[in-house]
């Protein structure tokens, strides 16, 4: 019986099962076309032709996410779904690289495996497979564990611990295996308390210098409790929309630099009480490993603004020979910072065996001596902005 209150019985507040709703909907999706799964997208049409028109009409998203790959790449989808970006990105990475699409639905599996063989005889390679899982665990394979339960149902404790001793050890996505990370309109979906574990996921199974291309749906103001119950808005890529900021913010605090909004849609796909959601897309990448080395480096921020403070909170002026330590010359010496700045190699190497530790969030003038090798003079202090993150 509900609780009572001023004489009238009260029926508490059933939980909403938000998972079960995403479930339910992307199964009835992959059975009949719905619009309200997507917004309007454009992809390159020499990659459509060896798609089946049935993966094509009961695809979802709303990005393309597919066009930071490059040729060789280890490739992860997140919520990869009937599997049309898997088989768009197979034909980029080419038979030198793979491809691996994690959906939790067995149903939207089914539709992309149906045509598993097909697609690659047409595009003249098999590097894609596709793995059931929830894209917040990505160690646990779901079908070893469904295979584990049929031949051994839990009706104790005991049988519980057998198990999970009998699962494989091995994990659904290796630590560090994976060159890139793509997702389309996907990221939303997973509840709140466990999208915390989604980043972290997805910074473990990165190689190191690994790259993120996520598309997701985004709110220009905070969602509020009322709207995030609705498990229609929910299911639909609404209600779970990560706020503009917040979204980068996640990013930031999973590890991840050189974060940047690649794609931001002038126009909201849809208006929820006032509140605007569109497509945003954004690139990422996981930091190199290991302690900062001194080498006597510099590096030149080229401008056009008069200063820039980096992820790891040091502050960069125009102009100025600023002292790195190796991890961050690496660093910059690549994408997506590799045209932004000028690296000035000392003259004479110091191996890094021999290389003494670089303080960290230093913002240090190089003395031109020192990188010339005529002068150990200190180098001059230009700021001290450490506001967190890793040395450098």
């Amino acid at each position: 019986m509900g609780n009572v209150k001023n004489g009238k019985s009260m029926k508490k507040n059933k939980p909403v099962n938000l998972e079960q709703a995403v479930k339910t909907r992307y199964a009835q999706g992959a059975k009949i076309r719905e619009e309200a799964l997507c917004c309007p997208t454009s992809y390159d049409p020499r990659y459509l032709k060896v798609i089946p028109q049935e993966i094509l009409e009961k695809d979802y998203g709303c990005g393309d996410p597919s066009r930071y790959l490059k040729e060789g790449d280890a490739v992860l989808d997140l919520g990869s779904g009937g599997g049309k970006i898997c088989y768009i990105a197979s034909q980029i990475v080419g038979p030198k690289g793979k491809v691996i699409g994690v959906d939790f639905n067995p149903t939207m599996l089914a539709l992309a495996r149906k045509y598993q063989k097909e697609v690659g005889a047409r595009i003249g390679w098999h590097n894609v497979e596709f793995l059931r899982g929830r894209i917040q665990d990505l160690r646990t394979n779901l079908d070893a564990l469904d295979q584990s339960l049929q031949k051994t149902p839990i009706c104790s404790v005991e049988d519980y611990l057998t198990m999970q001793e009998s699962l494989p050890h091995s994990q659904l996505v290796p630590d560090d295996s994976i060159d890139v990370i793509v997702s389309n309109c996907v990221l939303n979906l997973v509840r709140p308390e466990d999208k915390r574990g989604l980043f972290s996921e997805m910074y473990r199974v990165l190689k190191n210098g690994g790259r993120v291309a996520i598309s997701d749906i985004v709110s220009d103001e905070d969602v509020p409790e009322k709207l995030q119950q609705d498990t229609k808005l929910w299911s639909g890529c609404i209600s779970g929309a990560f706020q503009e900021k917040a979204f980068l913010k996640a990013f930031e605090e999973a590890g991840f630099y050189g974060i940047k909004i690649e794609k931001f849609d002038e126009r909201p796909w849809q208006i929820v009480k006032g509140i605007e959601f569109r497509s945003m897309t954004i690139t990422a990448y996981k930091g190199t490993k290991g302690p900062g080395l001194e080498r006597n480096q510099a590096v030149i921020y080229k401008g056009p603004w008069k200063q820039v403070t980096d992820d790891n909170g040091s502050t960069l002026k125009r102009g100025v020979r600023t002292a790195v330590g190796d991890k961050t010359y690496q660093t910059y010496s690549q994408k997506p910072y590799q045209n932004d700045f000028i690296l000035v190699p000392p003259a004479k190497d110091i191996p890094r065996s021999k290389a003494k530790p670089f303080g960290c969030c230093r913002a240090d003038e190089r003395d031109p001596r020192q990188t010339k090798a005529k002068s150990s003079e200190k180098t001059t202090k230009l700021q001290s902005s450490c506001t967190g993150g890793s040395c450098c």
